[in-house]
């Protein structure tokens, strides 16, 4: 079977000549560094191109996931390769953070007057609209209780929705999903605005499968260091908001698990 690679995570329909000429250059790189049968293309969710799917092939070369999954259900099938650094005001080096949305004419001042609200999360299995938020609002919660009502809707875009047309309250969105919609579709965030934002973790790592060895990891990295001084990769990077990666350890991402760890410690699992 041909190796796979995907980069689902900011894959933004306006963005996909800019994402596939980014995995060209890539791949490019990555033939340069030895590795055969690079893909040509990307794949794309549907039937076996879906991204858990991928995540959990042998034959994943690479992806990008969220640090959540690489921590929770793939920790055994993904290893960690590089974090990107992203050109985002929420954003610093290789960490991030999600921005909490609401109406634009919601009367909340602080995350506390969510209070009872209802609240949209992307999915359970996510750093950014999940377990990010559930650590902001651990210490304000009464009996494991906090928002009234939760809506799981499957994706950052559909959350946002929701906030925008008065259906939900409240919801956390990537700081860099965030970044990249003001720039390219800043029609999706009418209607909101930023009422906080939450502690910063790790950013979403490229990942390979759990499987390769490290002389293969260290090529994968090379790879990707010549694709962020790539001269002809230049506005492809600035499309993306990508300036370049960083090494970090595996253990970096335990901040993920110590978030998630202090909700639960504070009495607070879930979102309600």
């Amino acid at each position: 079977m041909a190796l796979l690679a995907s980069l689902p995570m900011y894959d933004l329909e306006p963005l996909r000549p800019a994402t596939d000429a980014w995995w060209a250059g890539i791949a490019a790189a990555l033939r340069r560094q030895g590795f055969d049968d690079v893909p040509e293309t990307l794949s794309r969710e549907g039937g076996f191109s879906d991204r858990f799917d991928q995540w959990a092939s042998p034959d994943l070369l690479l992806s990008q996931t969220c640090g959540y999954p690489l921590t929770h259900d793939f920790a055994d099938c993904l290893k960690l390769v590089a974090t990107p650094l992203y050109r985002a005001r929420h954003c610093a080096g290789p960490r991030y953070c999600s921005v909490v949305v609401v109406a634009e004419d919601h009367p909340a001042v602080t995350i506390g007057d969510l209070r009872g609200g209802h609240v949209a999360v992307n999915g359970y299995d996510s750093q950014s609209g999940f377990n990010s938020l559930r650590a902001l609002v651990a210490p304000l919660a009464r009996d494991g209780r906090f928002f009234g009502r939760v809506s799981e809707t499957g994706r950052h875009a559909a959350s946002l929705a929701m906030v925008a047309a008065g259906e939900a309250d409240i919801c956390a969105l990537d700081g860099v999903s965030f970044a990249l919609w003001r720039r390219h579709m800043p029609e999706l965030l009418v209607g909101t605005r930023v009422l906080t934002v939450t502690a910063r973790a790790p950013s979403l790592p490229y990942v390979t499968h759990a499987g390769r060895s490290d002389a293969e990891v260290a090529r994968l990295r090379a790879a990707l260091a010549e694709a962020a001084v790539d001269p002809t990769l230049k506005d492809v990077r600035e499309c993306l908001l990508i300036e370049g990666f960083e090494t970090l350890p595996r253990t970096a991402y335990d901040e993920i698990d110590a978030m998630e760890a202090d909700a639960i410690a504070a009495g607070y699992p879930d979102l309600m």
